[in-house]
């Protein structure tokens, strides 16, 4: 038994070892890769952003699935893209392609067979041929209007598979998409536009899209007893975990919180409830505009630490709360 755990000790030592070498040689060639972003990688996002068409995105095997990727960012970061396969592409899909188009080819070799066979027919067309590849003397680097050279790699492990090139790959699609998305100007409302669903879409929302208004808002005047601003907090729809206290000019003087409460009961068991809120409420209290990001108000709530936040108009007149309870259940944090 002694010997048997000995042996699996050594085992799993060996496998961490491994695994980390897959890490450490992905590290390296990513840092290697980085240096050849050039004037040509300018070059080929200068074109892409100028293109009247599509990228549409190819390569086979593992360096398919990373053109779908590299595709499916493009298109969610303001570049019109599709993939396409190049067996496919050969039996009737290359009809999807039009002259205005770019084809942005995806292998480490240099030399697959369909990919290489590809390239006339695109060319013919009329369309640009963009290629990342190990190598400009490549098949696939000769045929090309533009090559980005990505540099010949040992894949990790036993490298019966690709693992190394295709992290490279990774990383000169996404390099490409983020290029042209600074060069396009992309902005965070048309990336919310690609992305209505999912927590980033949401976390790019305004806070008025949110907030709690209307009759949703309990608000207090700062001479209101503290038995009455809790009974208004239970009997505002939706019960909010804080009330706003209005002042003079109807504008935020102090916020109160369940929070509050609890610490006061902690202080006092015998709390007088005819106190004034104006005596206990919170004075400085956090608030946010209804045309701020969410995403910003986000951060506010996690940096204090706090549950709710006041949503104010440029006179400081509260229109609205924003409570962390609705943030859940809009799964935006």
């Amino acid at each position: 038994m002694a010997v048997r755990a000995k042996n699996g000790k050594l085992q799993n030592a060996a496998l961490r070892l491994r695994a980390r070498q897959v890490f450490e040689e992905g590290a390296k060639a990513l840092h290697r890769s980085a240096g050849a972003v050039d004037d040509t990688f300018v070059r080929a996002a200068r074109r892409i952003t100028k293109l009247r068409g599509r990228v549409v995105v190819t390569g086979i095997g593992k360096a398919g699935f990373i053109a779908q990727k590299v595709s499916a960012t493009l298109a969610s970061t303001g570049t019109p893209s599709l993939y396409l396969h190049p067996t496919d592409a050969l039996h009737g899909d290359l009809g999807r392609m039009t002259p205005d188009d770019l084809l942005l080819a995806f292998s480490h070799s240099g030399e697959t067979e369909e990919l290489v066979r590809l390239l006339g027919p695109v060319k013919r067309m009329g369309a640009f041929v963009l290629a990342v590849t190990g190598t400009r003397a490549s098949s696939l680097g000769r045929e090309s209007d533009l090559v980005l050279e990505m540099g010949r790699y040992e894949e990790a492990g036993h490298g019966l598979a690709p693992t190394t090139s295709t992290t490279v790959m990774l990383g000169f699609g996404d390099a490409l998409a983020v290029a042209v998305l600074h060069l396009r100007g992309f902005s965070e409302e048309e990336f919310h536009q690609n992305h209505p669903g999912g927590s980033l879409g949401r976390r790019l929302k305004r806070v008025k899209d949110a907030m709690r208004s209307g009759d949703r808002v309990p608000l207090v005047k700062p001479t209101a007893p503290l038995r009455e601003v809790i009974a208004v907090m239970s009997r505002t729809p939706g019960r909010p975990g804080a009330a706003l206290v209005v002042g003079p000019k109807s504008r935020l003087s102090g916020i109160f919180t369940d929070g509050d409460l609890r610490r006061l009961l902690e202080e006092n068991e015998q709390l007088d409830l005819s106190t004034k809120i104006r005596e206990v409420m919170g004075r400085s209290p956090k608030t946010v505009r209804a045309d701020d990001r969410l995403s910003d108000a986000i951060r506010l709530l996690q940096d204090f630490r706090i549950d709710q936040v006041a949503v104010v108009d440029r006179t400081g007149k509260p229109v609205g709360l924003l409570d962390v309870q609705d943030l859940l259940a809009l799964r935006v944090i």
